[in-house]
């Protein structure tokens, strides 16, 4: 869907909203918008803040908000057309209102600010037991949970499998589902979100790697006169963000310690730079002596991969001028920022801000190592 090219046109915002199922907004509501700005992050929990006109006589004042329309917890669903080209930008909850009354007429606005709907599975902690469950099927269990809100588990089985024994361990939950989740995800080198889409009311749960395979988004062009599309890249490159993380194991049968091997991050960091960026720390980490093995490995598998992205972008972007909507947590190419910088990058974040007239995205990229790998990078 974000593929298609949305060309020159007006941008249509849709509001959908309700306790549990979300339906339209009356056109008032829509009408009344005056600006929307939702940000999704790789790895973090997405959000949005909307403000509308409030005006004195106006629906919304005058009964919408009174009868709890915009109370914590209603879902809200943005959908953004442009041109013809619909996508879902984001399905949430409602988590907290502001209204700004002023003498000036025309100046009292209502600012909603909400979060995705990750929020359901951090409002109730539970203690659970998990008896012969490896982290994939844990995580697969708990996401099941919040099917009525139309969310779809996608959990990949994680890269260094650890059989469960019951016998020598039994795993809990202490906390909420989704410290729970995260903690398992973080510990196997995986990331976690909710992927809005493609209808309104559906939602992926990824819990997985990062997607650093697959087809690039259309590339972002500087310093390409005409067929530029960003106006400005700004670059940087870390040398003390990635680190070599040590760890030790001690067998119990014998007590003896040893030293585990590096292993290789291309399993969930497939490299995007042709040239890679050497570790300058070394880390050691605390508490793998007494875990299963499986256990320790994959989290010096996922410590290593974590900090391996020393590379980072930023920029912004006009969708009308760039002729696609800049897609969070895939890839995409950059050319005309010179031999270092040029090729593939991760999207790591996108910020879109819409105002009447104007849809503008910031974005973030990040990559492990600098010069492209190939010679074509996507147009």
């Amino acid at each position: 869907m974000f593929d298609l090219p949305v060309g020159q046109g007006p941008v249509h915002i849709t509001l959908l909203m309700g306790p549990k199922l979300a339906r339209p907004v009356p056109a008032e509501v829509t009408e009344a918008l005056l600006s929307a700005q939702i940000t999704a992050t790789a790895g973090e929990r997405s959000g949005f803040q909307l403000a509308f006109d409030l005006t004195k006589n106006g629906i919304i004042s005058r009964r919408l908000l009174p009868e709890g329309f915009f109370d914590p917890k209603t879902r809200l669903i943005v959908t953004v057309s442009v041109r013809g080209t619909a996508a879902v930008l984001f399905d949430g909850l409602v988590v907290r209102q502001e209204v700004g009354a002023s003498n000036r007429p025309g100046h009292s606005t209502l600012t909603v600010t909400g979060e995705d709907l990750t929020l359901l599975m951090d409002l109730e902690e539970r203690t659970a037991r998990y008896p012969n469950l490896p982290p994939s099927e844990r995580a697969l269990a708990i996401l099941r949970r919040y099917s009525d809100y139309g969310i779809r588990p996608d959990v990949y089985t994680e890269k260094v499998a650890q059989p469960p024994h019951q016998d020598l361990r039994v795993h809990y939950q202490t906390g909420t589902d989704l410290q729970y989740v995260t903690e398992l995800a973080r510990a196997n080198g995986y990331t976690f979100y909710l992927e809005p889409g493609p209808n309104p009311g559906q939602s992926s749960a990824r819990w997985g790697p990062e997607v650093r395979l697959g087809i690039r988004q259309h590339a972002l062009n500087v310093n390409m006169d005409a067929q530029s599309t960003v106006d400005q890249l700004t670059f940087a490159y870390d040398g003390t963000a990635r680190e070599e993380p040590q760890a030790r194991w001690q067998d119990p049968g014998t007590r003896q310690s040893t030293l585990l091997p590096q292993p290789p991050i291309s399993p969930l960091r497939p490299p995007l730079g042709r040239r890679p960026t050497p570790a300058l720390k070394r880390k050691t980490l605390s508490g793998t002596a007494k875990q299963q093995r499986e256990q320790a490995e994959a989290e010096l598998l996922a410590r290593a991969a974590v900090s391996a992205d020393v590379v980072s972008g930023s920029g912004s972007l006009d969708v009308n001028r760039h002729g696609y909507i800049l897609q969070p947590r895939q890839l995409v190419g950059v050319r005309g920022a010179g031999r270092a910088y040029d090729g593939d990058y991760y999207v790591k974040s996108v910020t879109h801000n819409l105002r009447p007239g104007s849809y503008q995205q910031n974005f973030t990229l990040s990559r492990e190592g600098l010069e492209a790998r190939s010679d074509y990078v996507r147009p």
